[in-house]
């Protein structure tokens, strides 16, 4: 192939592509629109492959806003042009320029039956770690296979954390702590009765608008109830969020109700600490056998500085890994896949888990009894 070139993808290149996503897939094709969007889309990596003048395929690349995580969102040689290694360019052309912008792993979904497919990422790095049921529009499954493109040490999951995804907008915290009771007890249940019921022993009543989310201290009790170990870290002693509500009756609400959780971790004896969270304080944690939830500014993902529950997963020595329990509703960029074991940089920690003008900072960490 020594005509072939592979290069950034041009918006007079979009017909092209349009011929491509045609000739390669039936089902689940990207449309002309979302094609044309990826061209000009500023976190996406879209490359073609030209065989002299013929555009022959191309790669796509999602470069997850905040994070070290990106996504391989397709990848497309013409039939006629196929068993010639042109994927394979490709991908390693991707791979490069991913890595360049910072992002240390590269995942991808492929179909169980695309034994061609699996068999070329698994020759170059990928591995297995995690499947879909029912994942395409035929009803087939889908693999999940991830690759460490900056050749960093790759610190194993000592516990596997189920992911879960909160059923509404304001349930981020009891979705968390599902996923962080389910890591230390499989027979959590993981529902949306469960997450329903949690929110209610822990919301704040307000929040800047519409319903409140979790208080640290709710949370905290809430597993406590449910037999688990309960401590909690604030960098505060006064009540938590009011900066982001204006009205002065919310203001007093949301006073009583942290007053009522103080009053409850002081009765259940959950210990208290008024500190900043550290990454040391969620490593030593993680060692002690805690899962930990942890509030981050949802800025670095998406411009909005809105308060947000995470779970912590597990850390290595360039990331802290999160399970995100949001999926965006009928995105087509962000999927399941995109939330589980999220690499945030060490060197983001502090910017992404103050929230606030009051910079606030707060964990909860559970263990089994």
């Amino acid at each position: 192939m020594n005509n072939l070139v592979i290069r950034k993808a041009l918006s007079s290149d979009l017909n092209a592509l349009i011929d491509v996503e045609n000739a390669c897939f039936n089902n689940d094709k990207l449309s002309p629109r979302s094609l044309k969007r990826w061209l000009s889309a500023k976190h996406g990596i879209l490359l073609v492959a030209e065989n002299g003048e013929q555009v022959c395929g191309y790669g796509l690349v999602w470069c997850h806003k905040g994070t070290r995580l990106a996504r391989l969102y397709s990848l497309a040689v013409k039939p006629t042009m196929q068993g010639k290694g042109i994927a394979k360019m490709l991908l390693a052309v991707l791979e490069k320029q991913t890595s360049e912008r910072g992002r240390i792993y590269l995942r991808l979904e492929v179909a169980v039956n695309n034994e061609s497919a699996i068999g070329l990422y698994k020759s170059l790095g990928y591995r297995v770690f995690g499947q879909y049921s029912d994942y395409y529009d035929d009803h087939s499954d889908a693999l999940r296979m991830q690759k460490n493109i900056r050749q960093t040490s790759e610190l194993k999951v000592a516990r596997l954390t189920p992911w879960y995804q909160q059923t509404t907008e304001f349930t981020c915290g009891p979705a968390a702590l599902l996923m962080a009771m389910g890591a230390l007890k499989p027979t959590t249940e993981l529902s949306q009765s469960h997450e329903l019921a949690l929110w209610r022993e822990g919301t704040t009543i307000f929040m800047t608008s519409g319903h409140g989310g979790c208080h640290p201290f709710g949370l905290a009790l809430a597993a406590n109830k449910r037999g688990f170990k309960s401590e909690v870290m604030v960098n505060t002693t006064e009540p938590l969020f009011l900066d982001g509500v204006r009205n002065e009756n919310k203001k007093i609400v949301l006073a009583t109700v942290h007053q009522q959780f103080v009053d409850g971790i002081a009765q259940a004896n959950i210990p208290l600490t008024h500190k900043d969270v550290e990454l040391e304080h969620i490593e030593q944690w993680l060692s002690q056998g805690f899962s930990v939830l942890l509030l981050i500014s949802t800025y670095r993902f998406d411009g909005k500085k809105s308060p947000h529950w995470v779970c912590v997963t597990h850390l290595d020595e360039h990331c802290v890994y999160v399970h995100d329990p949001f999926c965006e509703p009928g995105s087509d960029k962000q999927l399941a896949i995109d939330c589980q074991y999220v690499p945030i940089a060490r060197s983001d920690f502090s910017k992404m888990s103050a929230f606030g003008s009051q910079r606030l900072r707060t964990a909860v960490a559970i263990a089994n009894n």
